[in-house]
């Protein structure tokens, strides 16, 4: 697919400002200067290096959405305002695009990266911090930034060229599934963690390593106490108790 109007150098620019959309939020407008700010190259490309007043007021509006995915609403807009001004008619407009789409991509955004992406990348760098690698950090700064630099900037390309079908394509990444599957993954990882620093628990307490199979009743019976609404202070208590009457039991 071939670009009508907007170069490729202007869409690189629009791409790059993307990173900064959140150096400027306000309790009114939310992220409305950042959405702007990675529009106006493509904007002065369309209107001249002073686009008209109404222009930047549509899209200086409310705007609030995740950040990792507020390129692809970007590229979209700018490629539906490039239409618009061609004269071609259109299903909906940039301003309306935006309000359709931002609160489900928030939605998705946060529970992909930071409900389950970041956790996930938090505890595979714990993992191997426990088994002495100098380089985790490095392991769990990339896990997390490779992907949502790669979200950022294929999303406004994606949402430049592919217009009103960029949503389909996000459809079709199943991203809700893939924080899913990254949440249990996660919930895996952490039990082997717990497992593996029980057992190194015991053999440095010069204990059977079976003892550490104390921990499975105990995290089982937080489980239950979590869904019946339990607070965390009874919890505390709870596990002191358990772990007096392991070392009581230990001597």
């Amino acid at each position: 697919m071939t670009l009508s109007r907007v170069p490729w150098l202007v869409l690189l620019r629009g791409c790059g400002r993307s990173f900064l959309h959140q150096a400027s939020w306000n309790f009114e407008r939310m992220q409305n200067l950042g959405f702007c700010y990675q529009l106006l190259p493509g904007l002065r490309h369309l209107y001249g290096a002073a686009p008209p007043a109404e222009v930047l007021q549509r899209y200086t509006a409310y705007f609030n959405t995740h950040p990792f995915l507020a390129p692809w609403i970007a590229g979209t807009t700018l490629r539906l305002e490039e239409q618009q001004l061609a004269g071609t008619t259109l299903p909906v407009d940039g301003t309306d695009f935006q309000k359709m789409v931002m609160a489900p991509y928030a939605a998705i955004g946060d529970a992909l990266f930071w409900g389950a992406l970041r956790p996930l990348a938090a505890v595979v760098g714990l993992f191997l911090a426990v088994q002495g690698l100098a380089w985790a950090p490095l392991v769990m700064l990339a896990l997390f930034n490779v992907p949502h630099l790669l979200c950022r900037s294929c999303g406004w390309l994606l949402g430049y060229l592919q217009e009103l079908r960029s949503v389909e394509t996000l459809q079709r990444l199943r991203l809700p599934d893939v924080a899913t599957w990254l949440k249990e993954g996660t919930v895996i990882l952490l039990g082997v963690l717990c497992a593996m620093l029980a057992v190194r628990g015991c053999e440095h307490q010069e204990l059977d390593a079976l003892w550490g199979l104390v921990l499975l009743p105990v995290v089982l019976l937080f489980a239950g106490l979590a869904r019946r609404g339990v607070t965390s202070l009874a919890m505390v208590v709870i596990t002191t108790v358990s772990l007096l009457g392991l070392a009581l039991l230990s001597q």
